[in-house]
């Protein structure tokens, strides 16, 4: 079955940038073709709900949280089946864990959110120090 593996975490000072990876493999065994996945990136912190941050869809286009807008980029290359998430001038409420996830339903960041279905990583740590 597919599987997500994030990377790209860690601990930065606040004003600072990261770059998230989201590598998917043994998709060929699900039917499913990497180009045309809707994907997407959410948080989670200690205490909080999970926060949906930014999706990409299978002709590309995006939707992001207003919190991240002008600040978080999402990218995916399609022969490398890797799903990106750049971030810059982060701030300290953007720590948190960070999931990669696919083909949760309707591609959109609020139904990511609150879906239990689909394919989902387990989660790259991001602290943000003020």
């Amino acid at each position: 079955h597919v599987q997500l593996v994030e990377s790209g975490g860690g601990s930065v000072q606040a004003g600072g940038s990261l770059r998230l990876s989201c590598e998917a493999s043994g998709f060929d065994s699900s039917g499913f073709v990497f180009s045309t996945w809707c994907m997407g990136w959410f948080r989670q912190a200690p205490g909080k709900k999970r926060e949906g941050i930014a999706v990409i869809d299978d002709d590309s286009s995006t939707e992001f949280a207003d919190s991240v807008k002008g600040r978080f980029i999402i990218s995916k290359d399609n022969a490398k089946n890797t799903l990106y998430l750049q971030m810059n001038n982060l701030k300290p409420e953007d720590t948190a864990m960070y999931y990669c996830a696919a083909n949760w339903g309707a591609c959109n960041l609020a139904a990511g959110a609150r879906s239990p279905l689909g394919t989902w990583g387990q989660g790259t740590q991001v602290t943000v120090s003020s």
